[in-house]
């Protein structure tokens, strides 16, 4: 049987021109080119949303626009001091709910977006939580995220979740029969990690087998516990 999925890396492409648009996210890309505009005043947004609903996809599409390689996305899992800036002047910060609760990282991420903000640079964050939900950073920093652009990405309506499975399999480069995908949107739960982890499995499963993906191999997994799990 022909191989059709290929051993090659996951290959994400984040630009706005590929950025799945649908009801639940299509402030959080409006607000998102809006900061690019350099006839826009506005240059502070942030994003929030659970994982895997295009925050990070967002943050990197505004690098993109703004420094075309030449960008990157600092994420707070593992922000060192001092905070480093992007050439030009782009403050782009990821994972904000996941700063560590230690007071010298929450001054240094402070100082670093005062500085930005003040200079009148284009800063975008984003986070799981809404500004108030975020739990270590300081109420200043809040209050200055409120002052600026704020939205929410929620993907979970069934049209999005149709348009994500369709991004997954494409960033994977295998090829998804429709029939699977359609399947396997009526027995994964909703959150946007399921596809995720389906998708991976699906790859790793053909890979090994050397087969083409099919509804056949998707149910097999599924009893086996594997895209369940």
């Amino acid at each position: 049987m022909q191989q059709q999925a290929l051993d090659l890396p996951v290959t994400p492409r984040y630009g706005f021109e590929n950025f799945i648009s649908c009801a639940g996210n299509s402030t959080a890309l409006e607000f998102s080119r809006r900061i690019t505009d350099p006839a826009e005043p506005e240059k502070l947004l942030y994003l929030y949303g659970p994982a895997g609903s295009g925050k990070t996809h967002l943050l990197h599409a505004i690098g993109r626009q703004l420094a075309g390689e030449q960008y990157q996305v600092l994420s707070c899992r593992n922000l060192t001091v001092p905070v480093a800036t992007n050439p030009g002047s782009l403050l782009l910060v990821d994972d904000l709910d996941q700063l560590p609760d230690r007071p010298e990282l929450r001054n240094a991420l402070w100082e670093a977006f005062n500085q930005q903000y003040s200079s009148g640079h284009t800063l975008a964050l984003a986070g799981r939580f809404a500004p108030k939900e975020l739990p270590t950073i300081d109420d200043h920093l809040i209050s200055r995220l409120l002052w600026g652009l704020v939205a929410r990405l929620d993907v979970s309506d069934d049209r999005s979740r149709q348009m994500l499975i369709a991004k997954l399999a494409q960033d994977r480069q295998i090829i998804l029969p429709d029939e699977v995908a359609g399947w396997l949107l009526t027995v994964l739960p909703r959150d946007v990690g399921s596809l995720v982890s389906a998708c991976d499995a699906l790859y790793r499963a053909a890979l090994q087998r050397k087969c083409r993906i099919t509804l056949r191999l998707a149910r097999e997994l599924v009893l086996q516990g594997t895209l369940l799990s």
